[in-house]
């Protein structure tokens, strides 16, 4: 609903500042999916028209250069999802491995279907594409940020049951001690890490980006003048030789 009314937080305003200083000035729309997840995020997961208009005002772009990325991308709700948007992934990998079981284990345990919301609007059910833990399947996302991984139906229960309690549960495996991808015997590779590299500085880069193109008009500019002065000198100096011949 237009009328729904929407603005930024003060902190998430600070965010945006600093989303906004990766993009040269003339390039602001590329900040449209940042924006847009921190409206979806500051929302309660939810991203409302009016949500969506602020962002195209803040980015100075026509209200459907908006519209057509919110309506592009799964990962924004436009239409209101429970607290916890239980995305489960359905792809191969995650469907040999059980992910159906997870599927029927929410369902059984919620007493609603994929893609509906529980009555007190705590949890919604949703079978996603690959969500790039393979290696853990089968696994889920909830609200487009936390990943859980390494899933049976027993535990997928009692991880219902937390948050129906207001618990929390840490990311990443859910089962045999196993540590972020690593397999039953540890790591086996990689075992000296090199440091990491260092990475740019984006507003840094931007000034200099836009320090060079003032240089560069600058330089343009003065080797103009050049030309019409030579110029103008030239034309000068073929009037006075004209004038000593008459």
């Amino acid at each position: 609903n237009d009328d729904t009314y929407f603005e930024f937080t003060p902190d998430n305003y600070k965010d945006i500042d600093k989303i906004l200083k990766k993009y040269p000035k003339n390039y602001k729309q590329s900040g449209t999916i940042p924006l847009l997840m921190l409206a979806q995020k500051q929302n309660n997961n939810f991203l409302t028209l009016a949500a969506m208009n602020k962002v195209a005002k803040i980015l100075e772009v026509p209200p459907i250069s908006v519209y057509e990325v919110a309506s592009f991308y799964a990962m924004f709700n436009r239409t209101k999802v429970g607290k916890y948007h239980l995305q489960i992934c359905g792809t191969t990998p995650c469907q040999l491995c059980g992910a159906k079981d997870i599927m029927k284990a929410c369902e059984d345990h919620l007493h609603i279907k994929m893609g509906q919301t529980t009555a007190d609007g705590l949890f919604t059910l949703e079978e996603v594409e690959c969500l790039g833990a393979c290696v853990n399947a089968p696994m889920l996302q909830v609200n487009n940020e936390w990943v859980y991984e390494d899933l049976t139906p027993e535990i997928m229960k009692s991880m219902i049951d937390t948050w129906k309690k207001g618990g929390t549960i840490k990311p990443g495996p859910q089962k045999g001690g196993r540590k972020n991808s690593e397999g039953p015997l540890g790591r086996t590779t990689l075992l000296k890490i090199e440091p990491r590299v260092k990475i740019r500085d984006m507003p840094e880069a931007v000034k200099n980006w836009e320090d060079e193109i003032k240089k560069k008009a600058n330089e343009a500019a003065e080797k103009k003048k050049k030309a019409e002065d030579d110029a103008r000198r030239k034309a000068e100096e073929r009037i006075q030789n004209l004038k000593k011949v008459e």
